[in-house]
């Protein structure tokens, strides 16, 4: 038997602040992987079990909905599987990855996109998705946009139509949100965090 709320217990409940709770968890590592870059580590998100429910309970509740379900999730290399694969367990429909290249053993499709300093190339399975499959993208930050720009275009190209892109942390100064949202992919963030 659940014991009563008590008015401690009952106010604590109510100012619980899913965002609060999960920025409190991320990590930042200064100049890292370069000097001036403060990189949001998102690994101590994943080492708490009521953490991680947290995080993953964020984007299950927000799809569960009939106008916010995919037929299909699909994850970017390779923080997106983590997220991806349990997002898609969760609410009962399958989970495709979005590899770098060279890492998928059957037929591909591939798209290149630029980084910083030269390009990187993502493959997907030419079966991953059919015709019409509503696909919710997901990954675990925004920073330009390259990565989750290149899994659209993947998805897009089998038929597949990408209903929203996901993440937990978007870094708007870098521009990729703004650059995914003009492109037509409607955005889930839970995070944004200044700088980069």
């Amino acid at each position: 038997m659940t014991p009563p709320l008590t008015p401690h217990t009952e106010s604590a409940m109510l100012s619980f602040n899913v965002q609060d709770y999960l920025r409190d968890h991320i990590r930042t590592v200064p100049d890292w992987p370069a000097p001036g870059v403060q990189f949001r580590d998102i690994t101590p998100l994943l080492q708490d079990a009521k953490v991680f429910r947290v995080l993953i309970d964020a984007f299950v509740h927000r799809y569960m909905d009939a106008d916010h379900r995919p037929d299909v999730v699909a994850g970017l290399d390779a923080r997106g599987f983590i997220l991806g694969a349990v997002v898609a367990y969760e609410l009962n429909v399958g989970f495709v990855p979005i590899r770098k290249k060279g890492k998928l053993p059957f037929t591909t499709v591939a798209e290149t996109y630029e980084l910083e300093y030269g390009s990187a190339t993502v493959e997907l399975h030419t079966d991953a998705v059919k015709q019409g499959d509503r696909v919710l993208l997901i990954d675990d930050l925004i920073a330009t946009g390259g990565t989750m720009m290149a899994g659209k275009k993947l998805l897009e190209k089998l038929g597949a139509v990408v209903m929203e892109g996901a993440a937990i942390v978007d870094l708007p100064e870098l521009g990729g949100s703004e650059r995914l949202r003009a492109s037509g992919l409607p955005l889930f963030t839970l995070l944004d965090f200044e700088g980069h």
